[in-house]
């Protein structure tokens, strides 16, 4: 739903916008109009392991690039919200500004919790295409075998030495891959 600036200025009823905030600082810029404004502000991360040289390293970045929600009243707040550091502006479409839902803004929270992180942990399974990222086979993809949930472990099956060979890795030492190929 979308509101005129000039019905926006009219109303005292808070309402969910979205903030256009400097890259990388989304949940900094979050922090601040929390305590300067004692605004409602949500500001979602994403945690994620991804491959790197170093092996499988665990990310945390915004769920949404340079954006951010806060609650405030439009006519009180508009000038301050816009002015404080990190926020670059509000987002709006000419004359007119987009109101985020209540409930969408709810299950966005319900996913990430109080530290407003949702980790994405993708479940491995039988068949299912992986990257080693850790210890000597780091690198190498395989194909997952066989899942011991009980040793938190998972048997795949690769080529080494031109010969295809099965072994059993700990779960946090391998990658599914996006990709699907092995």
């Amino acid at each position: 739903m979308t509101y005129s600036t000039a019905e926006l200025a009219d109303s005292s009823t808070p309402f969910w916008f979205c903030l256009k905030a400097q890259p990388k600082r989304e949940h900094l810029a979050a922090s601040g109009l929390r305590q300067q404004l004692q605004i409602a502000c949500f500001s979602p991360r994403l945690r994620f392991r991804k491959m790197t040289s170093r092996g499988a390293v665990w990310f945390v970045e915004a769920m949404f690039p340079g954006y951010l929600f806060a609650e405030f009243i439009y006519a009180e707040l508009r000038r301050r919200v816009e002015h404080a550091p990190g926020i670059r502006s509000i987002v709006h479409f000419g004359d007119y500004l987009p109101i985020v839902d209540l409930p969408a803004i709810e299950r966005l929270r319900e996913a990430g919790g109080d530290d407003e992180i949702v980790t994405l942990a993708p479940e491995i399974r039988i068949g299912e295409p992986v990257k080693i990222a850790e210890g000597p086979f780091q690198g190498i993809e395989a194909l997952v075998t066989n899942l011991l949930p009980a040793k938190e472990r998972v048997r795949v099956l690769f080529k080494f030495l031109g010969r295809p060979l099965e072994a059993d890795f700990p779960l946090r030492n391998v990658l599914s891959t996006p990709t699907g190929r092995v």
